[in-house]
C-alpha cells in the first residue's frame, strides 16, 4: 500500500499494524531502547506491517535505528565554545573530546538553534539532535520543556550538572556542591566566626539550590544561625554594605564572579581580607577572567564531568537493558582549596540584640 509517490511511509506501515506513526518510528529509530519502550508484541505488527507494505527506511534512518552513527551531540544553552584556556566552559569540552575519541566516536555541535539574550534555545530544534546517536546538554540556564520533551522522546542525552524534570529522571553527571559547599563553611567556622553569610544567587536553578543546601547544614551543625544575602545584580560595594549592615566577619559567594568586585571594593575602604572580612568563593570564576588572587573555596572537576556525561551516555547507547534510575545521576567531588581569602577574624565581637556587632 504505497503512498502517492509510489513509495511506502511511516504513515502506511502505521495503518497497516493499527499503530500511531509515533510508534513505527520509535520502533524503527528509538534503538534498543525503543523497541523494550514500544513492547515485543508491537514490534512485531510493526516489522509485520513494513514487510507487507515493502517499506524501506532511508539510509540516515537505518543508522540511527542500529545506533551506528557513532556521533555524540553536544548542545551548549549559551554560547561556550573557548576562546583561551581560561574560559570556564574550557575544561568541561576538553574532557568532552577527550572521552570522545577515546571511544572512538565523532562529534557533533548543535549551534543553529535560535538565541534570545544570549542563550540558545532548543525548542523545536530538538529534533535535529537525531542526527546523532545521543547528546550531552551543557549550560546553566536550561530549559525545562526540553528536558521534558527528551525525555518523553526516549532519546539517550545526558546533562553536564544536576537536573531535575518532573517528566522523569534526567541522566546527568554533577558536581557534589553540598558537600564542598559545607566543608568551605566548616572551615570558616572552626577559624573562629561565629557567624557566616551566604551572599549570592537564590534563583531555584539546581547549582544554586545544592549550594544553599551545603550552607544550611554547616550552620546548622555549628549551631549558629544562617545569614543570606541576595547578590544578584548587586555591585561588589553594594554587597559590602550588606555584609557590613549584619556585622559579619566571613561570608561565602555565589556566583563566585561577585567575590573579587566584594573583595576590591574592602581594599578600596581600607579594609583587609581575610583580616576584616573573609572571603570565600563557591566555585570557579564562570567569565574566566584572570586573578592572581589565591582564593580560598573548592574548584569544580570540569573536565571530569564532561568525561563522565560522555561515557554515561554511551552506557546508554550500548546497554542491552535500562539502566536504574541511580545509575543515570552521578556526582563528582570538588576539590577544597584553603587559599589566603580567609582566617581567623581579627577582633572578637561583642553579641548584642542577638546579633554580631
Amino acid at each position: 500500500m504505497p503512498g502517492a509517490n509510489g513509495r511506502a511511509t511511516q504513515a502506511d506501515v502505521a495503518r497497516v499494524a493499527g499503530v500511531s506513526q509515533a510508534t513505527v518510528s520509535l520502533i524503527l529509530n528509538g534503538g534498543d531502547t525503543g523497541r523494550r519502550r514500544a513492547g515485543e508484541q508491537t514490534r512485531r505488527r510493526v516489522l509485520d506491517a513494513i514487510r507487507m507494505t515493502g517499506y524501506v527506511a532511508n539510509p540516515a534512518a537505518q543508522r540511527l535505528a542500529g545506533g551506528r552513527t557513532r556521533i555524540i551531540g553536544v548542545f551548549t544553552y549559551e554560547p561556550v565554545f573557548p576562546r583561551d584556556s581560561r574560559d570556564f566552559y574550557h575544561p568541561f569540552l576538553v574532557g568532552v573530546e577527550a572521552q570522545t575519541e577515546e571511544l572512538g566516536c565523532d562529534l557533533l555541535f548543535f549551534t543553529s538553534t535560535p538565541s534570545r539574550e544570549g542563550r540558545r534555545l532548543l525548542g523545536a530544534g530538538s529534533r535535529r539532535l537525531g542526527i546523532a546517536d545521543g547528546c550531552v546538554l551543557l549550560g546553566r540556564h536550561d530549559d525545562k520543556r526540553d528536558l521534558a520533551d527528551l525525555l518523553s522522546r526516549d532519546f539517550p542525552f545526558a546533562f553536564i550538572g544536576r537536573r531535575e524534570s518532573d517528566a522523569g529522571t534526567v541522566p546527568y553527571v554533577g558536581a557534589d556542591y553540598v558537600t564542598a559547599t559545607r566543608e568551605v563553611v566548616e572551615r570558616l567556622f572552626a577559624l573562629g566566626h561565629e557567624r557566616v553569610g551566604f551572599v549570592g544567587d537564590l534563583r531555584r536553578d539546581e547549582p544554586s539550590v545544592d549550594r544553599a543546601q551545603g550552607y544550611h547544614q554547616a550552620v546548622r551543625a555549628a549551631g549558629s544561625r544562617p545569614v543570606v544575602l541576595n547578590g544578584t545584580g548587586l555591585t561588589g560595594g553594594e554587597a559590602l554594605d550588606l555584609i557590613g549592615e549584619t556585622g559579619l566577619t566571613a561570608a561565602v559567594v555565589w556566583p563566585s564572579g561577585l567575590a573579587p568586585d566584594i573583595r576590591a571594593a574592602a581594599l578600596a575602604r581600607g579594609m583587609s581580607v581575610p583580616g576584616d572580612l573573609s572571603l570565600a568563593q563557591l566555585g570557579d570564576v564562570e567569565d574566566g577572567s584572570p586573578d592572581d588572587i589565591d582564593w580560598t573555596g573548592f574548584r569544580i572537576p570540569r573536565e571530569q564531568m564532561g568525561a563522565a556525561a560522555v561515557r554515561l551516555l554511551f552506557e546508554q547507547l550500548v546497554s542491552p537493558t535500562l539502566l536504574p534510575a541511580d545509575a543515570l545521576r552521578r556526582s563528582l567531588p570538588c576539590t577544597i582549596v584553603p587559599g589566603a581569602t580567609t582566617g581567623a577574624p581579627a577582633r572578637t565581637r561583642s553579641r548584642s540584640d542577638g546579633g554580631v556587632r
